[in-house]
Order: structure tokens, then sequence, then C-alpha cells
């Protein structure tokens, strides 16, 4: 559980500092900052759906996955209650920042990928459950750690002090893993972390395009996708 107190607060540590540099932040170098924020999310998110397409039991999955999640989050209108929800807050506090849009573009950044969510299962199962500083079994969260150290300080620096909400988003998302695996051993299989990695990947990319102006892609709209494959392997352990 060390591991994700030190992930926790290194996104707060992040954030506070990029928010406090943000008012001295020229705009063309917050562009830079939003293009760099944006070539980071296609990377990231390339490489945590590629390396695990290889692996996937059913190479369609992420496929049905997003139409199925993208037409259940369109019904939602999940992104445009947020785009409103954003527009009032901004309204009311006079400005023009897409602060709700950031902060799902980080939460995305945040809590997809292995190492956020294999981590604290390892953390778990580990001799000393995850509380000793030097156990091997915390390596990924430390690693985990230092990339979103970086990337909560660009995001706070573009968005402002919304980012730290995130923070106890992450530690809800990874102690959630840490009961499961507390409970009932290594209970996720293998192959829902797999099509939730590809998908998440593929949901990190869509914020970037988004991000460097390419293509919005609605990912609040795609969020649904990720309960796909939750839901197909819980269905598929009970015959």
């Amino acid at each position: 559980m060390l591991g994700t107190i030190v992930n926790t607060t290194t996104i707060l540590i992040g954030s506070s500092v990029g928010a406090l540099v943000r008012q001295g932040i020229g705009e063309k170098y917050k562009t830079a900052l939003f293009n760099a924020l944006g070539l980071c999310c296609l990377v990231l998110g390339m490489n945590a759906a590629l390396p695990n397409m290889a692996k996937s039991e059913y190479p369609v999955m992420f496929i049905l996955s997003l139409a199925l999640g993208g037409v259940i989050g369109t019904r939602l209108d999940l992104s445009g209650r947020i785009d409103r929800l954003n527009a009032r807050i901004n309204q009311k506090n006079g400005n023009e920042n897409n602060g709700l849009q950031g902060l799902m573009t980080g939460l995305l950044l945040y809590c997809i990928g292995t190492f956020s969510i294999v981590g604290p299962v390892l953390s778990c199962l580990s001799p000393s459950h995850g509380w000793a500083i030097n156990e091997p079994s915390n390596t990924f969260l430390y690693t985990n750690a230092t990339l979103d150290l970086v990337s909560s300080a660009v995001l706070a620096a573009s968005y402002g002090w919304i980012m730290l909400l995130a923070a106890p988003v992450l530690f809800c998302w990874q102690g959630m893993f840490y009961a499961i695996a507390f409970f009932f051993g290594s209970a996720m299989p293998e192959p829902m972390r797999t099509e939730l990695s590809i998908v998440g990947g593929v949901l990190i990319v869509s914020s970037g395009l988004g991000i460097l102006g390419i293509k919005d892609c609605k990912t609040v709209n795609l969020l649904p996708s990720l309960l796909v494959p939750v839901l197909f392997y819980l269905i598929k352990g009970l015959f």
C-alpha cells in the first residue's frame, strides 16, 4: 500500500507545483506544454495498447468495447454533460479554462495502464503487503509515481488547481485493486488486465488527439468502454 500512497503524494506535489507556476507562464509556453502533453498521450497510449494486443485472447474485444462503450456514452451524453458543467464553472469563475476535460485526461493517464492496475495487486501479494520501502513489488508503483509527478505538473500548469482532484481518485482506484488482491488473491484474470490496458491505451491516444487539436473524439463518451471487458470476464467466470 506504500507504493499507492507515494503515487498519490507525487500527484499532489506535481499538481501543486504546476498550478503555482501557471500564472507566470506565457501563452506561447502554455501552447508548447499542450503540444508536449498531447504527444506524450499518444506515445503512452500506444505503449499501453500495442504490446498487449499481441497477448489478447480476443483480438476484436477492444473494437467491440469501444463500439458499445461509445454508443452508451453518446446515448448518456457524457461529453455534453461535462462540457456544460465546465461552462457553468467557467462562467462562475470568469475564465475559459477547460479544467474538467483536463481532469479527465489526467485520470486516464494516471489510472489506466499496467503500472496502475497490476502495481497494487503485486504490492498486496508481497510478504509485507507492500508496506516495506524497499519491497520489489512496489517497483511498478514507484515508476508510475515518477511518471505521474512530471505529467501532473504539466497538466496543472495547463489546467490549474482542479488537477489536485485526481489524487484521491487515483488512491481509490489503486486501493480497489489492492482490496481485490487482499480478499481474493490475484482474482483479476490476466486477460481482463490485458483488455483493459488495450482499451485504456486507445482512450489515452484519443485524449492526445484532442489536446493536439487533430480530432475531438469525445473521449468522455468512450469511457463506458472500460466496463465491457470487465463485464465479459465476470460473466465468463460464472460458467
